[in-house]
This record gives C-alpha cells, structure tokens and sequence, in this order.
C-alpha cells in the first residue's frame, strides 16, 4: 500500500493491517440499489410483455375485419401487412384445429393462447420479484 494509501486507511480510522483479503461484501445500499434495480427490469419486462400480446391481439382483430370487409385498393399495404404478421401465426392453429365449414375459429384460439401466454408470462416474472 503506497504512503498515500496508507494515510487515507488511517484517517478513515481502518488499520493497514488485518484487511480482509479476497472479495468483500458489497454496502448495504449497493444491495437495495441492485435489487431495486432488478425489480424494475421485471417489471419493464411485464409492461412489455402485456402491451406485445395486447398490439398483435390488435392486429389479429384488424385481420379478421379486413377479411369479412371488402377495402380500398389504397389500404392494400395495410392488408397485405397484416397477412405477413398475423398469417403465420394463425397458421400455427389452422393445421391443428379440424376444418368447421366457412367459419375459421383460428383467430379466436389464437387470441386466447395468447392471454394465456400473458398470463404466464406475468405471473412468472411477479414471481421474481
């Protein structure tokens, strides 16, 4: 330890000697800091989560209008849009679910999976915290 070091230690009221070597605990308020940090990134992490599920819940439901409805050829972009979003998702349920005729109940079981994996995904991560 320089002269320098060494004084600083003693003004402190430490000893240059009997310092415990290896790692040493961190300040209580660096804990508190860590965890408050930790629980606010879990957080962040649910808020993202539930505001995903809730967009592209969103987005099937446009999907769903904008094929019932006819729309103008200006809006085509949004449609073709929403097929690349939502179409392999839905697919996912279309080769599972047995046929029922015209009416396609992928949406619907679709939106469900979806606020289940909500859910989930909240009640785990508030585990956590």
């Amino acid at each position: 330890m320089s002269g320098a070091a060494a004084k600083v230690e003693r003004v402190r009221g430490g000893s240059t000697r009997n310092r415990p070597s290896g790692r040493e605990t961190a300040p209580v308020g660096e804990t508190y800091a860590s965890l408050t940090l930790l629980t606010d990134a879990i957080g962040s992490i649910q808020s993202f989560v539930s505001v995903f599920v809730t967009v592209y819940i969103l987005l099937i439901f446009a999907y769903v209008l904008t094929s019932w409805i006819r729309v103008p050829h200006s809006l085509q972009p949004l449609v073709r849009f929403l097929h690349d979003v939502c179409e392999p998702y839905l697919r996912l349920f279309r080769r599972i679910l047995p046929p029922l005729g015209p009416i396609d109940v992928s949406p619907i079981v679709g939106v469900v999976v979806l606020v289940a994996v909500d859910q989930i995904a909240v009640r785990l991560l508030g585990r956590l915290d």
